[in-house]
């Protein structure tokens, strides 16, 4: 049985070492290895991580079997009735156990704790992750925009921005 508790600042280095397996094995087919390597920089080193956490306003959540990491989510507010749905990502070992749907969840239920009136939840979806586009669509998500965001150094993020009202 899953148990999901809120992430601390004492988490940091476990998001970075889950987000070395867990991103990777997600972009292998999508995304150069160059890209990856930057993204993973830009996205969880400690200081990044620590920097989303104390000043970007992210709140992580991470997902145990037992005592074992098994996944990790992170929320963002992005304006005044809109949260973001930054990071949802689940081991590959624990993918297809109905953990991404029970991290979903939290997400849904964190906002609502946050903000009880009605808001969105909006994320970015690499619109070729076929696998990702479907299960955010069967979560009750549709796609609003899709855009090529430049995130530096050349490379871009070929995204779908989908949207769920909470």
């Amino acid at each position: 049985m899953f148990e999901i508790r809120k992430a601390t600042l004492e988490d940091i280095e476990l998001i970075n070492r889950l987000a070395w397996i867990v991103f990777p094995h997600t972009y292998k087919e999508l995304l150069s290895q160059g890209q990856i390597d930057f993204m993973m920089d830009w996205m969880y080193s400690p200081e990044n991580l620590r920097k989303q956490m104390t000043e970007d306003r992210h709140i992580y959540y991470l997902a145990f079997d037992g005592s074992e990491p098994a996944g990790y989510l992170s929320i963002q507010p992005e304006g005044e009735h809109t949260y973001h749905l930054q990071k949802i990502y689940v081991l590959p070992s624990y993918q297809g156990k109905k953990l991404g749907k029970l991290l979903f969840n939290q997400a849904i239920q964190a906002i609502k704790e946050l903000h009880p009136e009605p808001c969105q939840m909006r994320l970015n979806v690499n619109r070729y992750n076929t696998n990702a586009v479907e299960f955010y669509q069967r979560m009750g998500m549709k796609k609003v925009f899709e855009g090529d965001f430049d995130i530096g150094h050349g490379y871009l993020m070929t995204d779908y921005i989908m949207e769920l009202d909470i």
